[in-house]
């Protein structure tokens, strides 16, 4: 195996995804069709083109949340001795949650949260989960939080009722506490204000230093600019008839 194979942690290959709209006559909306590209550690994979070129379904293909109608994704389960290839597709849901709970972080735009939960402990959570002690993770929670600038009178809150740019800083420390080597990002900056676009910017940084795979979208073009090592152009798919 060669050094740029043992880097790769992401291999897609002829990737499609329709749609069929069942409440409109079976219409069949083709989003994405012949993706092909490698994400290897270190890297950050910035996804362009309009809006309509799906790029946040191609994020939610990656991570599992839509089945992609034809093609491969295959991620390296860094987690498992010998570092397998799992290929999304055929892998069956408890190897799919084991994957997320160690390979493969997602930060949308929206903070999902669980109500009656702390920020604290929302953003510590993965860690637990990923075996660390209460006392540690919710020690690297509160440095993240601290980074990100949220209030210190808000960590022992629900994030339900904070500001949609709060909201996303809670939402960004626990898609990074993990320390998932794969990490995907739906406009992680879009609800934040220019000083807590540097901290991101930096965590970002960051974690590409640490030898960690990400794949984004990123509207602002500063913030895309800052963090990309190269970009995947999409394009609109011409519709299908029934």
């Amino acid at each position: 195996m060669t050094q740029a194979e043992t880097q790769k942690l992401i291999e897609v290959r002829g990737l499609g995804k329709m749609f069929t709209l069942h409440n409109q006559g079976g219409i069949r909306l083709p989003v994405l069709q012949a993706i092909d590209f490698d994400a290897a550690r270190g890297e950050c994979l910035v996804l362009s083109g309009r809006s309509g070129t799906g790029k946040s379904t191609l994020l939610r293909c990656l991570y599992g949340n839509y089945l992609a109608t034809e093609g491969t994704i295959r991620l390296r389960d860094t987690s498992a001795p010998g570092e397998p290839w799992v290929e999304l597709s055929n892998a069956p849901e408890q190897r799919v949650l084991k994957l997320r709970r160690d390979v493969i972080g997602y930060v949308s735009q929206f903070l999902r949260a669980i109500p009656r939960v702390s920020a604290l402990d929302v953003v510590a959570d993965p860690l637990q989960q990923r075996g660390a002690s209460h006392e540690e993770a919710r020690a690297r929670a509160a440095t993240l939080l601290e980074r990100l600038n949220l209030p210190r009178r808000l960590w022992d809150l629900p994030p339900a009722t904070f500001s949609g740019g709060e909201q996303q800083r809670v939402n960004i420390a626990r898609g990074l506490i993990g320390g998932h080597p794969i990490l995907l990002l739906d406009e992680p900056t879009a609800s934040l204000d220019a000083d807590n676009r540097a901290v991101v910017i930096a965590l970002i940084r960051e974690a590409l230093a640490e030898g960690r795979a990400l794949i984004g979208i990123f509207h602002d073009e500063a913030v895309r600019d800052a963090v990309a090592t190269r970009a995947l152009p999409l394009q609109p798919v011409a519709a299908a008839n029934a």
